[in-house]
């Protein structure tokens, strides 16, 4: 992780990062008694705080490089010093020396003095330090519970630009405080935003609402609120009209009105949201809506009453071109999605009709991963049922034989070598052994 770097002022050896851009110096801080200071009331508390609980509850990305214990790259509590005059966190250089180890970590020099000594200066520091940052940090907090109470009580008040830009202030304040989000929730912000959603909402509105709910707990009662007719509607329409952050705040949206127990399969039967769906799906210029679009599509596909619909809307063809452009988790996501919607008659003549089908599914067969291959033979073993004289020589000629055998000949699992040999039996019915032992591609006779 990114460090704190030494520094030289003045001859002395310090580290910078010490409350705002201030150079530490080892020596005179500990003579001057900064880290005393600090515990004792200087840094604005009154008790005696936990170093171990500063450190987890603050969980800094960044550390001054001297508090690091070396060997385990984690801030030290109860730092200790060789007779090399290395220093390491007092756990870890025991258990370095319970291993049998009596080499200093860093150096690998041979210890003469196995004594470990306290370094009480650098202890002091390090909690001085975490100490200024965990009540700089509960600061913050209090500042932004209060804020966030003010800006709920705006809310209630005011209207047009003013809501709008209200509601900035709070999304802004939600997305990086945590008690900000928890005051939201307590003190029924939830219900106040949620009633901002509705046939009358305007697009700035409702990007600004979704932006803080998304990042809200919600209750099984508040996503039943927002569950209504009306209050989907306007996601949708958002969905539909938004930027692309704007569109995944949605897609996360509905995901999670999805989790409730009550949710209804009509709530999403619509054909509004399914193509703003796919047009989030299969835009090309912003590859980062493929993930949470396809997330989303594969939790609507599951429900069955709703797969006629996504086929309806040309949901297949449009996967199928998609394909050769996504990472190997949306591709995952992508073929589930097909094999699902092959469950039904209207996606099995959808893939059938889509010429890029039999293709794709057979380039990827035993090219990704176990779960691709997978769907990939699903998908083929449903379009050349449906039509075996045609699809089946078309397969043929792609290369699916040859594919076939190598997953019956590999590790996988016995089911996914079951389906590969009847469909390469399949596929056999059409010629006569000589020509298709050819199409496999073979040397040698198949017994």
């Amino acid at each position: 992780m990114p460090m704190y770097q030494p520094s030289k002022r003045d001859g002395l050896l310090g580290f910078e990062g010490f409350g705002d851009g201030l150079i530490l110096d080892l020596n005179t801080e500990a003579k001057h008694g900064v880290a005393a200071a600090a515990i004792y009331g200087g840094g604005g508390i009154g008790e005696k705080l936990d170093l171990k609980k500063m450190i987890e509850e603050l969980n800094l990305p960044e550390v001054p490089l001297v508090f690091v214990c070396p060997i385990s790259l984690e801030p030290m509590q109860e730092p200790v010093t060789l007779c090399t005059g290395q220093t390491y966190e007092k756990s870890n250089i025991l258990k370095w020396f319970s291993l049998g180890h009596y080499t200093c970590p860093t150096t690998m020099q041979e210890l003469w003095d196995d004594t470990i000594m306290p370094n009480n200066t650098l202890h002091h520091l390090i909690y001085t330090w975490f100490s200024q940052k965990y009540v700089q940090m509960k600061k913050r907090s209090e500042d932004a519970q209060g804020r966030t109470s003010d800006l709920l009580g705006t809310l209630k008040k005011v209207k047009g630009q003013a809501r709008i830009q209200t509601l900035k202030e709070l999304k802004q304040v939600v997305a990086n405080h945590s008690t900000a989000r928890k005051t939201v929730v307590d003190e029924g912000g939830v219900a106040l935003l949620s009633s901002l959603l509705g046939p009358f909402t305007s697009y700035s509105v409702g990007c600004e609402v979704i932006a803080i709910l998304v990042n809200l707990t919600l209750n099984s009662e508040s996503r039943s609120n927002l569950m209504q007719p009306a209050k989907i509607s306007s996601v949708v329409d958002t969905l539909n009209e938004g930027s692309l952050e704007t569109k995944v705040n949605c897609v996360r949206l509905i995901e999670r009105l999805m989790e409730e127990k009550d949710f209804r399969a009509e709530i999403i039967s619509s054909h509004s949201l399914l193509v703003a769906l796919m047009r989030l799906v299969k835009d090309k210029k912003h590859p980062n809506g493929h993930l949470p679009g396809l997330s989303l599509l594969k939790l609507i596909s599951m429900h069955n009453q709703v797969r006629s619909l996504i086929v309806s809307i040309g949901a297949i063809p449009q996967l199928v071109e998609l394909i050769p452009l996504l990472n190997q988790e949306c591709l995952e996501l992508a073929l589930f999605i097909l094999d699902v919607l092959s469950c039904v008659p209207e996606g099995r003549q959808a893939l059938r009709d889509c010429s890029k089908t039999i293709p794709s599914m057979v380039k990827i067969l035993m090219r990704i991963s176990e779960s691709c291959t997978e769907y990939a033979l699903s998908i083929l073993l449903s379009v050349c049922k449906l039509s075996p004289e045609e699809c089946s020589s078309v397969a043929v000629d792609a290369g699916l034989a040859a594919k076939l055998l190598l997953v019956i000949q590999s590790g996988c699992n016995p089911a996914l070598k079951q389906r590969a040999a009847e469909l390469l039996k399949l596929c056999s019915l059409n010629y006569s052994d000589t020509i298709f032992i050819s199409k496999c591609r073979l040397t040698r006779t198949i017994q």
